[in-house]
């Protein structure tokens, strides 16, 4: 029997004791109104919710707390997305979970860094959300990496992901999994490794897209005539220390997690080996990417001061042949009466012969010593 019928009769076994729960649960038919769910207010951060058993999604639309009831009697878990919700979104969740306080402040703040916690039963991977934000031109203001957050809570029973920002988004995931019965059928760890799989991903195109922008400032630096711009540089390295701030810190956590032979289940714990080697590969990438940036605002940094020291080389050679110039009219310039140039038919051609001829021999010694 192929993996797939061994799972539909699996299905078929264990949701047949719960047929009768979720149709009472369902919309649509005889249902009764009291099972009818509430309608989404404006605000709800409920994405979606579903019961998986199986590998394969119980049939209606269900809230989380009868979603939870119908996975604990067929043996299956509930995944339960939610989008920025407030602490007192959070609060009922938490309760119909069993999660205590300090798990439910992960929910409800995007400011915690990239990291893999355990606490009892429940595991809590919280990780970085980036997308690269198209532009025109690089400037010295242009965002070049948007960032958010997306905190997964792994039990026995459930998966919850909490996703904050507008970037991140897991329908593609959940849809990509409930075409795979096979891979979902592993569990609430099989949701946890396609969510970290589809973030990384996002990050290895995201380093590829900086990647023009960094070769495009390079080109601009080494080019022959540039212009006396750094402030965009500045911009550019910042926005990828922050996208190396997004993704740097996980990949000691998820090294860790790969290793935990005892938490992770065996079909599960390869997949998520392939995630770690992508993660390290795009860190080592990231890395690489702000040496040579560094390296590149360096070389800029170094060429404005070699144009300052052009420029006054110029002024200082400038200043030396005008020196002359204004030594020479200031003797005349004394006014004294008795000066016997002053009496010389020729004199006044002559002064003007020295400076010319002074000011030549100067200018061909500044320009053979390139100072001009």
């Amino acid at each position: 029997m192929t993996p797939d019928l061994r799972a539909g009769a699996v299905r078929d076994r264990l949701t047949a004791p719960v047929r009768r729960l979720v149709a009472e649960m369902v919309i649509g038919g005889e249902a009764r109104p009291s099972a009818l769910p509430s309608p989404r207010r404006p605000l709800d951060p409920v994405v979606d919710c579903a019961a998986y058993v199986g590998g394969k999604r119980l049939p209606g639309q269900l809230d989380y707390r009868r979603a939870l009831t119908a996975a604990r009697a067929s043996g299956g878990f509930v995944w339960l997305g939610l989008h920025e919700p407030r602490a007192s979104d959070f609060a009922p969740v938490a309760r119909a979970f069993g999660l205590d306080d300090l798990i439910a402040e992960h929910a409800v703040n995007a400011d915690h860094r990239p990291a893999v916690e355990r606490y009892d039963k429940t595991t809590v991977i919280v990780l970085r959300t980036t997308r690269y934000v198209e532009h025109q031109e690089l400037t010295e203001t242009s965002e070049v990496v948007e960032t958010g957050a997306v905190t997964v809570f792994i039990g026995p029973r459930f998966v919850i992901t909490v996703r904050h920002g507008p970037s991140g988004a897991l329908g593609p995931v959940r849809a990509n999994l409930e075409a795979q019965p096979a891979l979902l059928a592993l569990g609430p760890w099989a949701v946890a490794q396609a969510v970290c799989n589809q973030l990384v991903d996002s990050y290895v195109q995201v380093a590829a897209a900086m990647q023009a922008d960094i070769d495009t400032v390079e080109e601009q630096v080494f080019a022959r005539y540039t212009h006396d711009r750094i402030a965009h540089i500045y911009q550019l390295k910042r926005e990828l220390m922050e996208f190396k701030r997004a993704i740097a810190p996980l990949q000691h956590p998820l090294a860790a997690l790969v290793e935990d032979r005892k938490l992770l289940p065996k079909e599960v714990g390869r997949y998520f080996g392939d995630v770690n080697g992508t993660l390290a590969r795009t860190v080592e990438r990231v890395t690489a990417y702000d040496d040579l940036l560094a390296s590149v605002l360096q070389a800029r940094l170094a060429q404005v001061t070699v144009s300052q020291n052009n420029d006054m080389r110029k002024i200082a050679a400038w200043a030396a042949i005008f020196a002359v110039e204004t030594f020479i009219a200031g003797i005349y310039g004394m006014n004294f009466e008795h000066m016997p140039e002053l009496q010389m038919r020729y004199g006044y051609a002559g002064v003007w012969l020295v400076m010319v001829v002074v000011a030549i021999v100067l200018y061909r010694g500044f320009r053979r010593n390139k100072w001009l």
